[in-house]
């Protein structure tokens, strides 16, 4: 009996290690220089985690959309996204848009995404906010009672994306 229970004990622990996956949740990420970015959203792609977007994704956040499968993204009722044109300091310490990281960013975005920009007129240095029951027409739902972890460390991979290596090194703030 005792080896009955046993043998059931570990096939259930199996069982559930299989249906178990990591989550990454973003909220509150107003974004940064676009190659910063693409690395760690490499990572994750590699991962194979799920990620949540409860809350604001700005700016370099928002290549999140083109660097995980559509189907590996969910946002809850108070994810937004904010879009803008890519830009760099001028010499006199302005900024200034930059219009080949714009459209290098542009283009990583899914086809949804990009008709929604164009339809406001695309990326200009006004943020343009996707939220509510039109980034949720776009992403599926996804539910605060799933374990998230905004933190948890990334791992490297071992190759690259092409379509974000393009990217790296340009600025988006």
């Amino acid at each position: 009996m005792r080896f009955l229970t046993g043998l059931l004990a570990a096939v259930l622990l199996i069982a559930g290690m299989g249906a178990s996956h990591a989550v990454v949740r973003i909220a509150d990420d107003r974004g940064g220089r676009i190659g910063t970015y693409v690395d760690k959203y490499q990572d994750l792609r590699q991962s194979g985690d799920t990620v949540i977007i409860d809350g604001l994704c700005a700016s370099a956040c928002t290549i999140v959309l083109g660097a995980i499968p559509r189907d590996r993204i969910c946002v809850t009722s108070h994810a937004m996204l904010g879009f803008h044109a890519a830009w760099d300091f001028g010499s006199n310490g302005r900024a200034i848009t930059n219009a080949e990281a714009t459209q290098m960013l542009y283009a990583m975005y899914p086809s949804q995404v990009k008709r929604w920009i164009m339809q406001r007129g695309g990326l200009t240095p006004h943020m343009l906010f996707l939220r509510g029951k039109q980034l949720q027409a776009m992403y599926k739902p996804c539910y605060l009672d799933a374990q998230a972890s905004a933190n948890r460390p990334l791992r490297r991979s071992a190759q690259p994306a092409e379509e974000l290596e393009s990217a790296r090194g340009q600025l988006l703030h």
